[in-house]
């Protein structure tokens, strides 16, 4: 494809043009935004509240992009109320229209608005290469911040995604709030501490309260067992009869014994 040469006709004509993409392109992107809104707003219903912060991380991204194509639309119509400035002969653009410029230069390829993809090739091909590789490299800060910032790749902050998870709650009827998100964690966490303490309760009294086990009763005696036990009781009952009878006799001896004397 052959490098555009600066031409005042046809850089009137893209700029216009991209002017008519840029609105259409924020008109689809809104009407997406809607229903993705609308699909948080169910998932914060049903209480699946992570799924609903990561699709409101998207959302503020195409947010942030929206707010980028706004930006690029009033350039775009900056330059055309201005084309006498754009269109003299000069190396670098004058201060009226210097800003507009540049965030053309440096954001364009970000989108995906082709006309406006030409409109940067015409104003470098107009500018010195010099010129442009400054821009892109944002020396001396010429970009303006409202389009830098909005380039950057970053993850939102927490804050931020809750708050928009409270507007759509409430767009929706909802009443969604980060405290609330706050307490069902707890509560949460509340059930789940309760649970393990239950369990360790369980456990301690049944280790207290259950039955102590029943003494086994003793195997019944052999036969040879029982006969040594009847010939002990037997040796023992004839022993503690024998006694007695020495016992008298010995008692009969010492009588005749004194009765001698």
């Amino acid at each position: 494809m052959p490098t555009p040469t600066w031409s005042s006709t046809k850089a009137k004509v893209q700029l216009r043009l991209s002017v008519q993409r840029l609105r259409t392109m924020q008109q689809k992107k809104e009407a997406q935004a809607k229903s993705s809104r609308r699909d948080i707003a169910m998932l914060l219903e049903k209480g699946k509240i992570e799924s609903a912060r990561i699709k409101v991380e998207a959302i503020i991204n195409e947010d942030i992009n929206l707010e980028l194509l706004e930006l690029l639309e009033l350039y775009c119509e900056l330059l055309i109320a201005r084309f006498g400035l754009l269109d003299q002969n000069t190396r670098e653009p004058d201060q009226g229209i210097k800003e507009g410029v540049c965030a053309i230069i440096y954001a364009a390829q970000r989108t995906e608005v082709k006309e406006l993809h030409v409109v940067r090739e015409l104003l470098v091909q107009k500018y010195s290469r010099e010129f442009s590789t400054a821009v892109l490299e944002n020396r001396g800060d010429c970009v303006s911040d409202r389009v830098a910032k909005k380039l950057l790749v970053e993850t939102p902050p927490a804050q931020l995604v809750d708050g928009y998870l409270m507007e759509i709650s409430k767009a929706y009827g909802g009443k969604w709030t980060a405290s609330s998100n706050q307490a069902v964690a707890k509560d949460e966490a509340g059930k789940l501490v309760g649970i393990t303490s239950s369990i360790h309760s369980c456990t301690h009294s049944y280790s207290e309260e259950r039955p102590s086990i029943a003494k086994l009763p003793d195997l019944p005696p052999t036969e040879e067992e029982e006969e040594k036990t009847s010939n002990k009781s037997n040796g023992t009952a004839t022993s503690g009869q024998e006694n007695p009878e020495e016992d008298f006799e010995s008692l009969a001896r010492r009588f005749q014994e004194l009765k001698k004397r």
